[in-house]
């Protein structure tokens, strides 16, 4: 008989203790451990081969055959992974609920011309039924089954033997050796565990969908990110038609590639070409706009970056950003005023990334200037103009890296100019672009180049 163990875990970060105490040492948080029985020992994070004959080998004396990826008739998908899915990996998809997590696994597994195994342990097959009619319908390879049960998962696995599988979601899996409820840090933990170890050993990958938080991170234990190989998260606002899926963890391909794809009635459309999506909406006799030639990942992508400055109402000046840090929008404002003596103290500053897209790329600073400056003296930027720059401390404008992609996206929309670093012009051929090509060295000049 299985000797029974019982543990209180913290639900918020998986630390683990002998006994019940009311605030995590680990995380801080309070009242969030709870008792759990453990029939025995779970399996650790991780793989590691048969220990019976698992020994020291020489890396060179390793036999790695080339590993040929699978396609997955997603092209925007594939850009993310690295070029496809790699056989026994694991990838986790995470995202906020009704963000198209579900559509893309089950769009994937219906396109996909190999045997796959769709699990789900929220809907019905009837209700999955629905749900690919609506997407275009399936080619006969996909199977799906509604369990939530490891073990009965495991059984079937081992008797269909597919060539992917899909898990919607990993917080809906229980293990019976484990008395706790399905989504807990223990069951999470155990269930990605098996699960991996079964990928590894029979080269079958696992796509894993996970929920997320309210503080936008992955719901589970940390662990969780550590044990599989990609982490993937789709963003985008549900009130919007764009979604990015975004790489944070790739162990076989950049961290820094992002796909973009259409939410519609028949479900997610790539987009191959975002940028003349993105800017086509742009006002051309309106303040407060300015296009950002902005990199996510390898792909250069022009943004539509939107200022509105007004006089503070209610006493205390507002800053509110939206796809913009706002701790970096408020370090503008500072420079501007230091610098370029705008006085923005007294005013209200909101920030807006058109499409709902969220940027982390510093070269967005210019345009982020440029639209303030722009609504500040209510007079509007030229809209064949776009900008690509780094805003120092001390309002040097700083250079940013791929800018001859950044000139070549520019230039294939039908950009006139565009404002960037001296520094970075020393490093290009102008003479391949039809781009007028000024160079800002501070952000004091700036306003002599926008408005003459």
């Amino acid at each position: 008989m299985a000797k029974i163990k019982s543990v209180y875990i913290c639900q918020n970060c998986g630390a683990e203790s002998a006994k019940w105490i009311g605030r995590c040492n680990a995380c801080g948080e309070w009242n969030t451990y709870v008792e759990q029985k453990i029939h025995k020992t779970p399996v650790r994070a991780g793989f590691s081969e048969n220990r019976e004959h698992a020994r020291p080998q020489k890396l060179n004396e390793v036999a790695a055959a080339p590993v040929s990826r699978i396609d997955l008739k997603n092209g925007e998908f594939n850009r993310v992974l690295g070029g496809g899915i790699v056989p026994g990996s694991m990838v986790l998809i995470g995202g906020e609920p009704g963000i198209g997590k579900s559509t893309l696994a089950l769009q994937v597994a219906l396109q996909l011309d190999k045997q796959t195994l769709y699990v789900s342990g929220e809907e019905s097959p009837h209700q999955i039924k629905l749900r690919a009619d609506r997407l275009g319908g399936g080619n006969g390879y996909c199977q799906v089954l509604a369990e939530t049960s490891l073990q009965a998962i495991i059984t079937q696995l081992e008797q269909h033997r597919p060539e992917l599988l899909i898990i919607d979601s990993i917080q809906t899996l229980y293990s019976e050796a484990i008395e706790s409820a399905p989504g807990t840090i223990s069951q999470v933990r155990e269930c990605a565990a098996q699960l991996l170890r079964i990928a590894k050993e029979s080269h079958m990958p696992v796509v894993l969908i996970g929920h997320i938080t309210k503080d936008g991170s992955i719901a589970g234990p940390k662990v969780l990110e550590h044990i599989v190989d990609t982490v993937l998260q789709f963003e985008g606002d549900t009130h919007h038609l764009y979604r990015i899926l975004r790489s944070i963890k790739n162990r076989f391909g950049s961290t820094s590639e992002i796909g973009v794809f259409e939410m519609t009635g028949k479900g997610l459309h790539e987009i191959l070409n975002p940028s003349e999506l993105l800017i086509n909406q742009q006002p051309a006799d309106l303040s407060g706009s300015a296009i950002a030639a902005n990199v996510e990942g390898i792909r250069p992508i022009l943004i539509e970056v939107q200022a509105f400055v007004s006089s503070a109402v209610y006493g205390t000046p507002q800053r509110t950003s939206t796809g913009f840090d706002t701790r970096r929008l408020s370090m503008l404002l500072a420079v501007l005023e230091k610098r370029a003596s705008f006085k923005l103290a007294s005013k209200d500053v909101y920030i807006n990334i058109a499409g709902g897209l969220r940027v982390d790329d510093p070269a967005i600073d210019l345009a982020v200037v440029a639209s303030i400056l722009s609504s500040t003296v209510d007079i509007p930027i030229d809209p064949n103009s776009c900008f690509a720059g780094e805003v120092g401390l001390s309002g040097e404008i700083r250079p940013v890296n791929r800018i001859e992609q950044r000139l070549g996206e520019a230039d294939k929309l039908g950009m006139h100019r565009i404002l960037m670093p001296s520094f970075n012009r020393k490093r290009i051929d102008p003479s391949r672009f039809k781009l007028e090509i000024i160079e800002v060295n501070r952000v004091q000049d700036l306003p002599k180049y926008l408005f003459g």
